[in-house]
C-alpha cells in the first residue's frame, strides 16, 4: 500500500468509516452489453474527480456468474447487481463521498 493510500485509509477509519480498497466491474459480455461499458467510464471519471485514482484499485474481471442479475459491480466485499449507469454515482457516493475531511 502506498503511503498516501495508508493515510487515506487511516483518516477514513479514524472517522469511523471503512473505505473499500477495490472496485471490480464485470466485463463479461452480458454485463458489458447491459451497461457496464458506460459504467466503466463513469467509475473512472468518478475516481479521477474525487482524487481517488491510485488510492482505490479499479479493475475489470471476467464473468461473475450473475448474468441474469447484471450488470454487476463489487465494491469492497459487497456485490451490487443490476447496477444502472444512471445510478452508479449515487452508489459510489455511499462508499466514497467525503471520506477524509
Amino acid at each position: 500500500m502506498l503511503f498516501s493510500n495508508f493515510l487515506f485509509t487511516q483518516n477514513a477509519q479514524a472517522m469511523g468509516r471503512q473505505i473499500p480498497e477495490e472496485i471490480v466491474i464485470c466485463m463479461g459480455s452480458s454485463c458489458f452489453s447491459r451497461g457496464n461499458k458506460k459504467t466503466l467510464g463513469l467509475i473512472k471519471q468518478y475516481l479521477k474527480e474525487k482524487e481517488l485514482a491510485g488510492k482505490i484499485v479499479f479493475r475489470g474481471s471476467h464473468c461473475f456468474g450473475e448474468c441474469e442479475n447484471g450488470p454487476v459491480i463489487i465494491i469492497g466485499s459487497e456485490k451490487h447487481i443490476q447496477v444502472s449507469s444512471d445510478h452508479v454515482t449515487d452508489l459510489l457516493d455511499r462508499y466514497f463521498n467525503n471520506p477524509v475531511e
